[in-house]
């Protein structure tokens, strides 16, 4: 494996086999005018993708023991103090 740092990137030079009609696909999709611009942004997708997935599960797993009526209470006591 040869790796160069182009770019502030690490590159890696791998050679791999590749589903053309799936390649194809996604060159069209993104726009992509080159094989190696496609596979780097279809990675940079799916990372970003499943980023998303797990902030998303973290926030639900907070508002799970979130307490919404115990939290309007402190706002609304916050809000109107003379009451």
């Amino acid at each position: 494996m040869y790796m160069a740092y182009i770019r502030r990137c690490a590159v890696t030079v791998t050679q791999i086999d590749l589903d053309e009609d799936a390649l194809t696909e996604a060159m069209r999709l993104s726009g992509a005018k080159t094989k190696k611009e496609t596979v780097n942004l279809a990675l940079r997708e799916y990372a970003d993708r499943h980023r998303r997935i797990e902030d998303l599960e973290r926030y639900a797993a907070a508002a799970r023991d979130w307490d919404y009526d115990g939290w309007r209470r402190l706002r609304d006591a916050d809000k109107n103090p003379t009451a």
